[in-house]
């Protein structure tokens, strides 16, 4: 049994990984523009670069490296707008930053740099919309939203890790009963966008999605393997990560980086009682998510029989942790809070201006008040000290 430890560990972390987002990540590729195999291309793409990566960092430095999508990434997708050939070559422009981080210190430590407040409001911002879907579901179609949101509760009190896949599967099997999907086909689907590039489109989802990949994932997810005692090189995984980011672009998908929660699931003592040992969950995790992109275009016309607001939900109920998580970063210290409040304001707003989406102006709005705060305060406190009689 403690032999295949490790293989279950990985299994778990590829199904728990791509059950509990992948709903986001068709809603936010639909959000800008990808057609019905556009969306189920960008998944595929997504679940072979993240196994790819998983393989490849696994054997390279026997750690458990687990790789994910960006999910708070594909949740700012929700908030754009945008051609898809455009957001492709704005997901081409997150890689190459990505890959840039890696390459050029002093670029990560400005990103390091970024008040924590202010990151954690601008993606509490991006996911407060989504976070409200399960609310309007219960009005539009209580009969099909009911039970998904039954299952989930149920299982967040007494298998909190099964609740976003058994309410997808609750999700699955309504879905069935209502409309009927008759054969779904398995054959995965491939579909190049060229990638177009526009100065609205980059800065508008390309640089907020490098933060908030950066800021939401990567930091956290090193954070996490740092607290089971591994320390991988950060500039080979933000080469590897953005390289892949990058090459998996014009297929549809938008971003890749450390996993964060089910980091846990492949580092643990649980995945294995001996830690040089773990890394074999890491490699079996991209194997199986590897398999499961497979089944893509699947799951993608599964999703795209339902009514829209329905798929959104199962999206919000899989993200209410990190909405959580990030109040709390936010909010939960008097010092900065200011920034912070404008920062969730301005991007839950949704406005877009200049063809720029909310996510980018909520940062520099917040980080406008930050630095004027903090300046009052250093004057304030320079007005204060004693001066020289002499």
């Amino acid at each position: 049994m403690e032999r295949s430890q490790p293989i279950v560990a990985g299994v778990v972390t590829a199904l728990v990984g791509f059950a509990s987002s992948f709903t986001v990540v068709l809603a936010g590729l639909r959000a800008v523009g990808a057609d019905e195999r556009q969306a189920a291309s960008g998944l595929m793409a997504l679940c072979v670069a993240v196994g790819a990566v998983s393989i490849v960092l696994g054997l390279r430095y026997r750690m458990p490296i687990a790789i994910a999508w960006s999910t708070p990434g594909a949740a700012l997708l929700l908030t754009a707008d945008s051609r898809f050939a455009e957001a492709a070559g704005a997901f081409v422009v997150c890689g190459l930053l990505i890959m840039a981080a890696g390459l050029i210190p002093w670029l990560s430590r400005v990103i390091a740099a970024i008040p924590g407040p202010i990151a954690a409001a601008m993606l509490a911002g991006v996911l407060l919309k989504l976070c409200l879907a399960p609310v309007q579901a219960m009005l539009d179609v209580p009969s099909l939203a009911g039970p998904v949101i039954l299952v989930w509760a149920l299982l967040y009190r007494f298998a909190r890790t099964w609740a976003v896949p058994g309410a997808l599967a609750a999700a699955a099997a309504v879905i069935a009963i209502a409309y009927s999907p008759g054969d779904l086909s398995l054959v995965p689907v491939v579909e190049i966008t060229p990638p177009a590039f526009s100065l609205s489109a980059v800065v508008g989802i390309g640089v907020p999605l490098f933060l908030v990949t950066m800021a939401a994932q990567n930091v956290p997810g090193m954070a996490v393997l740092s607290g089971y005692g591994y320390r991988p090189p950060l500039r080979g995984v933000l080469l590897a990560t953005g390289a892949a980011s990058a090459l998996g672009a014009p297929f549809g998908g938008h971003a890749i980086n450390l996993a964060a929660i089910t980091a846990a699931l492949a580092a643990s003592p649980e995945a294995a009682p001996d830690p040089s040992r773990r890394w074999i969950a890491s490699v079996t995790a991209g194997v199986s998510m590897i398999s499961l992109g497979l089944l893509s275009s699947a799951a993608a016309a599964l999703v795209l029989l339902s009514p829209p607001v329905l798929v959104t939900a199962v999206a919000g109920l899989a993200l209410f942790g990190a909405l959580g998580s990030a109040l709390s970063s936010a909010f939960t210290e008097a010092h900065g809070r200011e920034g912070a409040v404008v920062t969730f304001a301005v991007t839950a707003s949704g406005m877009s201006w200049l063809g720029v989406g909310s996510a980018f102006w909520g940062l520099v709005a917040g980080g406008l008040m930050h630095l004027l705060l903090r300046r009052a305060q250093a004057a304030g406190l320079r007005s204060t000290l004693p001066t020289d009689s002499r």
